[in-house]
């Protein structure tokens, strides 16, 4: 029987829940980095770790539990993998030491690693296949929502009551989650032909996607790793000051969500292009005139917009041109991600130890610039020879052999 209309939209609600919570459980260590390194008589740097290895265990986990869980039913897997998320964060809340907070920290990443590899093709097949760019805006409206309420709220309220206590709202959350999605998902696999395979495959134009996320996510977080000291040191701004700057980009992350959601559909490829080319425009603004209070808010606020919108974009992308499993296709996505998260906040340190941190910004617009003429080249890279022989011996197939010579 057909899922109907409502609950669909209830188990996407769901959905964009999940994913509100694995963004702000992933980030709320940095917000409470000198909270947790007094409290467990740690490092600042081995506070830190417990960032880099969350992303780390996401890049090597995503494509081989998505392979491992391909055939298994869609809502045990999803609601073992929000299960693991409720359980590992309370584990991590009442961590008497270091050492277990760091391996369930880990233990929540590998959740996340699936998570991200079977949400949205979950998502999308509760809908028809004509809206899946707007069921994929409205499943990224929970990651938009992360930075604007749930990490400074979570900071806030860690630096008020102690870490552990955002960190306990958030296994609760993901607890809801999970009972919600048990709930209110299909008993039978909800996949089809057109949600669990792309609508059109083609594994050089997902090899496209693939270059030009770790290209451009890469350049995002050159700048964004390090945007606190440019803002302090180039801008010139309080330190009180930098919780409403960021806030600006949060919102304007929000609205990229929602600005995109309309247009996906129609133009799939094209909303990549541009989001990327206008956070290329927006970085190289900053490195220009990152000095000026007002366009700095400005820019801050369209690089926010921009790579929300490029994220929306290339998750709708990766469904789209996906040349086998969703799934994997997805996980594959996410690896390119965290690979550019990583190589971001290398090469970001790098230039702010040698150069000076005025030159992330440069350095983020020309990585972006790099990923627009990636996409730029698909239609080149993604075209394929036709033999002759195949065209004459499939008359019906005459014209598209045509077509395509």
């Amino acid at each position: 029987m057909p899922i109907t209309s409502r609950r669909a939209n209830a188990a996407l609600l769901m959905l964009a829940v999940s994913t509100f919570s694995y963004v702000t459980i992933e980030v709320l260590p940095i917000g409470l980095l000198t909270v947790i390194a007094g409290d467990l008589d740690r490092s600042r740097s081995e506070v830190g770790l417990l960032v880099t290895g969350y992303a780390a265990v996401v890049v090597v986990a995503s494509i081989p539990l998505a392979r491992l869980t391909l055939r298994l039913p869609r809502r045990l897997v999803l609601g073992s993998t929000l299960g693991v998320l409720a359980v590992s964060t309370a584990l991590s809340a009442a961590a008497p030491t270091y050492q277990i907070l760091f391996a369930s920290r880990l233990l929540t990443a590998l959740s996340q690693a699936l998570f991200w590899a079977i949400a949205p093709p979950i998502a999308t097949s509760l809908f028809p296949p004509q809206v899946r760019g707007r069921v994929v805006a409205r499943l990224a409206i929970g990651t938009a929502l992360a930075p604007v309420l749930g990490i400074p709220l979570g900071t806030w309220l860690g630096e008020q009551a102690g870490w552990r206590v955002p960190l306990a709202v958030m296994a609760v959350l993901g607890a809801i989650a999970c009972a919600g999605i048990l709930l209110l998902l299909p008993a039978v696999e909800g996949r089809n032909r057109a949600t669990g395979r792309g609508s059109s495959p083609d594994f050089r134009r997902y090899g496209v996607v693939l270059a030009s996320s770790a290209i451009g996510v890469t350049g995002f977080l050159t700048f964004n790793t390090y945007v606190t000291p440019f803002l302090l040191d180039i801008t010139g701004l309080p330190r009180d000051a930098l919780g409403p700057m960021l806030f600006a980009s949060g919102l304007g992350g929000l609205a990229g969500t929602l600005i995109v959601g309309r247009i996906l559909d129609r133009f799939p490829w094209g909303s990549v292009v541009v989001s990327y080319a206008l956070l290329s425009s927006a970085l190289a603004g900053l490195y220009v005139f990152g000095s000026h209070l007002v366009a700095t808010v400005a820019l801050i606020a369209v690089t926010g917009l921009a790579f929300m919108g490029m994220a929306v974009a290339v998750q709708n992308r990766t469904l789209q041109v996906a040349p086998g499993s969703t799934d994997l296709a997805s996980a594959g996505t996410s690896s390119a991600f965290n690979v550019g998260i990583a190589a971001g906040a290398f090469i970001g340190g790098g230039l702010v130890d040698g150069v000076g941190v005025r030159s992330v910004a440069l350095v983020g617009a020309l990585l972006a610039a790099a990923a627009v003429l990636t996409l730029l080249a698909e239609p080149v890279l993604a075209r394929r020879p036709v033999r002759v022989a195949e065209c004459e011996h499939d008359r019906p197939e005459r014209q598209v052999c045509e077509e395509a010579a």
